[in-house]
């Protein structure tokens, strides 16, 4: 991946705990890294295959003095997620934060923050046996679309299937869909949560009956053990109805612990 630096940016803002800092603002001094694939760009000398660093800086000095904030730890946020939010081509962000002024009675050269952020890719599988199943999943998907840190880039096909596990309840309809997302996984876990809620989950059976189920498959090619979101789903490869739909998606993806393409799983389990 190619990469834009700015260095050492200086904008003057009010950012700062204290009142004074406030009132009467302080310098602030940036450094920024911005991964892009500049190819395109370098063959055809075109700006606009590439970012404008000139009109970006300008917006950056905008978003970064249109408020005050208390910490530089949520200024930084805040630019980061502005210039991935507004510049399609960056996928990712590395940002210096320096507060040379800093209100402190030591001597140093500056108090810094450095943040790394960037688009991580995710595959998302739904579920729904209750009431009007594939309109349910379809209007979650679009309830995930109100997020302006989760874009929706590929729904795979919806498939009905036999329920597993407690077979005593009608067929399901499963999809799963592709988000490129700026949230952690917990975050879009919680995101995902709150979206079951909202569609009136409930969970009294095991693998029972439900308006709808939402499960993060795979988050980049991250192997998690954090026990609020397992990722890759544990279960997920022994599912022909995740590895169906996926296959419709990214067939050839390689599941991150068992180095094996989703389309593999897929062939061993057999049809629906």
């Amino acid at each position: 991946m190619d990469k834009i630096y700015i260095k050492d940016f200086e904008i003057f803002a009010n950012h700062g705990v204290f009142e004074s800092e406030k009132v009467l603002g302080q310098k602030f001094i940036l450094s920024l890294e911005l991964f892009l694939d500049t190819r395109l760009a370098g063959k055809t000398d075109d700006l606009t295959k590439s970012v404008h660093y000139g009109e970006l800086m300008e917006e950056i000095e905008k978003e970064f003095t249109k408020k005050s904030y208390d910490l530089i730890e949520t200024a930084s946020e805040e630019i980061c997620e502005y210039i991935l939010l507004n510049n399609d081509l960056v996928k990712k962000v590395k940002l210096e934060l320096k507060k040379p002024w800093a209100p402190v009675k030591k001597t140093f050269d500056y108090v810094c923050i450095t943040k790394e952020r960037k688009w991580s890719k995710a595959y998302i599988a739904g579920g729904a046996n209750l009431g009007d199943k594939e309109d349910t999943l379809k209007k979650a998907i679009e309830e995930l679309k109100k997020n302006k840190d989760i874009k929706v880039t590929k729904i795979s096909n919806f498939y009905t299937t036999s329920p597993v596990g407690y077979e005593n309840q009608d067929d399901f309809v499963n999809c799963v869909f592709e988000v490129k997302t700026l949230k952690t996984p917990s975050e879009l876990m919680d995101t995902l949560l709150n979206v079951e809620k909202l569609f009136k989950r409930e969970r009294k059976i095991r693998w029972g009956p439900r308006t709808i189920d939402l499960d993060i498959i795979f988050y980049d090619d991250l192997v998690s053990y954090d026990e609020k979101v397992l990722i890759p789903h544990p279960r997920a490869h022994e599912r022909q109805f995740v590895m169906k739909p996926m296959c419709d998606l990214n067939p050839y993806f390689v599941h991150p612990v068992f180095r094996k393409r989703v389309i593999d799983f897929s062939n061993e389990l057999g049809s629906l």
